[in-house]
């Protein structure tokens, strides 16, 4: 986090136009200073500058926007595609586009030799001294280096940019497309604050795009990347997740599985604000015991979200009823929700926003994820994923969410080994296993680790059927039932005191 003074509501911030860089931004821009917006060609940078502006236009500011590279009828069709009306919002075109293909004016200010910057510039000073703005979008400085020509008077004139607007009362955004062979840090200088966007190519989904806040001169805000998306509307930013923005008081009590002998295996259930890891081979039951729980919650009167990240809705549906589970009547009544997660059109930060609806507009008690393996396993090209995970664990975990994660292992019986090890974030660890005995497949379950209490130590079969899961009575005549070679034994030595 930068350091930076701002806090509460401030009489010198204005709104960017974007809610999600105002949250970066701890409230948005400070009045009269002048931003720079970076970002290859195709990153957001127009967009996000119409927000700015259509924002000013709706607290009824005076507004402008100076194009060097685009023709108003450009930017009308990007407005309307994202339902808005660039109507009260001055444009002021250097290159009209009439002229553009026309022989007899073919001198335009992209001709360097035909027509001087200084009198590029000029123009621009006389429009901004004519309809005086309080916001004004410089589109873009590329445009400005090609009529330079050379670094030096390239400075110059954006010297002479920032000294003219200094006696304006005006907020200035420039946008620029990184052109130039390297990166342009005397803008960087020049530049109250400086926010980059990039745009990234996966080998296999949607591109990736994503925003960091460089500089804010005297702004606190949210470092590090911030995924967003671009979609009808604009912008939508999912400002990066910091846990130790989010407390919230909760009872300490357990989250109970709905079954006495499931709950006695736990030590009583699952404490809130905990997380518990459902470990096992594909088809063990990892995902019908994570629906008991969602039941239960929602039995309680609670809401439960299923993000699904391997599955459908109606095999999430066939699952339920084939153990004779409600499920019909609490997903009408919205008391659980199954919301299914493309992750080769989603984001990491994307999906941690929806997470974050869930629990603070939709009050979810009990958030499942399954599975941690379609997650991670389906954003190769990610990094960090383990440590947003850790962060998205500990968010949930302060608001008093119990989170179930389910982590399919590689293999079906034998040793089995995890794609990753992420029981080190859990605070208790389900093993479920496949055994063979007496010529059938058998399923047992164990609870392995437990931080916030005690548990059985037992090793118990389990069933699927009509009636839900179903506990057994702890396997004491087997020994090696978690390697899948069970021996049977009549009688053990006593173990401990």
């Amino acid at each position: 986090m930068a350091q930076g003074t701002a806090s509460g509501h401030d009489e010198s911030r204005i709104s960017t136009g974007n809610a999600g860089l105002d949250d970066i931004l701890a409230g948005g821009f400070d009045r009269e200073r002048i931003y720079l917006i970076e970002g290859r060609p195709g990153a957001g940078k127009t967009t996000l500058a119409l927000e700015f502006l259509i924002q000013g236009h709706r607290e009824g500011e005076r507004t402008l926007y100076v194009s060097l590279s685009e023709t108003q009828r450009e930017l009308s069709l990007v407005a309307q595609r994202h339902g808005w009306s660039l109507s009260g919002i001055e444009i002021f075109e250097l290159v009209p586009a009439e002229s553009v293909l026309d022989p007899a004016h073919e001198i335009t200010v992209l001709h360097p030799a035909e027509f001087e910057l200084s009198e590029t510039l000029q123009s621009v000073f006389q429009k901004v001294n004519e309809i005086k703005p309080a916001r004004v979008v410089f589109d873009s400085l590329s445009e400005i280096r090609l009529l330079a020509q050379n670094p030096l008077r390239y400075r110059r004139q954006i010297l002479a940019l920032k000294h003219f607007f200094a006696g304006q009362q005006c907020t200035v955004i420039l946008l620029d497309d990184l052109s130039s062979a390297e990166n342009d840090l005397q803008l960087h200088s020049i530049a109250h604050g400086v926010v980059m966007l990039e745009q990234l190519a996966l080998d296999y989904g949607a591109e990736r795009r994503r925003l960091r806040v460089v500089k804010m001169r005297g702004i606190a805000f949210r470092g590090g990347f911030h995924d967003f998306t671009i979609k009808r509307g604009g912008l939508q930013v999912f400002p990066r997740l910091v846990a130790a923005e989010h407390h919230r008081g909760f009872a300490k009590e357990f989250a109970t599985s709905g079954s006495r002998a499931f709950d006695r295996l736990l030590g009583g259930g699952l404490e809130r604000g905990t997380n518990a890891l459902l470990l096992g081979a594909a088809g063990v039951g990892k995902s019908s015991i994570a629906v008991t729980f969602a039941l239960a919650a929602a039995e309680r009167g609670e809401c439960a979200v299923f993000f699904a990240f391997d599955e459908g809705r109606g095999t999430f549906e066939a699952r339920a009823e084939t153990l004779g589970l409600p499920l019909q009547k609490y997903l009408a009544s919205g008391h659980i929700r199954f919301q299914q997660i493309d992750p080769a059109e989603m984001s990491p930060g994307e999906f941690a926003s929806i997470v974050r609806r869930s629990v603070e507009q939709d009050n979810a008690r009990v958030v499942v994820i399954d599975s941690l393996t379609g997650y991670l396993n389906s954003m190769p090209d990610e990094r960090f994923l383990v440590l947003q995970m850790h962060e998205l664990l500990s968010y949930l975990g302060q608001l008093g969410v119990v989170t179930l994660m389910i982590l399919a292992q590689h293999g079906l019986v034998g040793p089995m080994q995890s794609p990753i090890d992420l029981s080190y974030l859990a605070d208790a660890v389900l093993l479920l296993r496949y055994f063979e005995a007496e010529g059938k497949v058998r399923r047992a379950l164990s609870v392995v680790k437990k931080r916030s209490g005690h548990h059985e130590h037992t090793i118990r079969e389990f069933v699927l059927s009509e009636a839900g899961v179903v506990l057994g009575e702890p396997l004491k005549q087997f020994r090696g039932i978690f390697k899948g070679t069970p021996e049977y034994v009549e009688e053990l030595p006593p173990q401990g005191p």
